[in-house]
């Protein structure tokens, strides 16, 4: 287990990095109020999860130690938007429509409430 923590570590410490990198590139890039580099992280993320998942289901060509790298690690650290789009992928997939709008608006609404109390709480 702490073989796993640490290797998860690494990639997570690599895809934190990248986040930091993306962001600070779109800064300078991008100007609007449009949150450029958080949604290009996101959908990078996703198509990276999308693309190690599809491998390791298809061709079996991950190790464990590297799925928990790539996939926990890397992805995890780059972003968790990542994990919530392949979660929703999964439900789709089984037929599960009432859980995936269930966690979809949870997900959001949740999210987007608590962020808005706290700030508020802080002021």
């Amino acid at each position: 287990m702490i073989k796993a923590m640490l290797i998860a570590g690494a990639g997570g410490f690599v895809g934190t990095c990248g986040r930091y990198l993306v962001g600070k590139w779109c800064a300078g890039m991008f100007h609007g109020p449009f949150p450029m580099g958080t949604f290009l992280v996101n959908i990078i993320g996703c198509f990276i999860i999308g693309l190690f998942f599809g491998l390791l289901e298809k061709a079996h060509v991950m190790t464990p130690g590297e799925n928990v790298l790539l996939i926990t690690g890397f992805c995890g650290g780059f972003t968790t938007f990542s994990s919530f789009a392949d979660d929703m992928w999964v439900l789709g997939s089984r037929g599960e429509w009432t859980t995936f709008a269930l966690y979809l608006a949870a997900s959001v609404i949740f999210g987007v409430l608590l962020v808005w109390a706290d700030r508020a709480i802080i002021r």
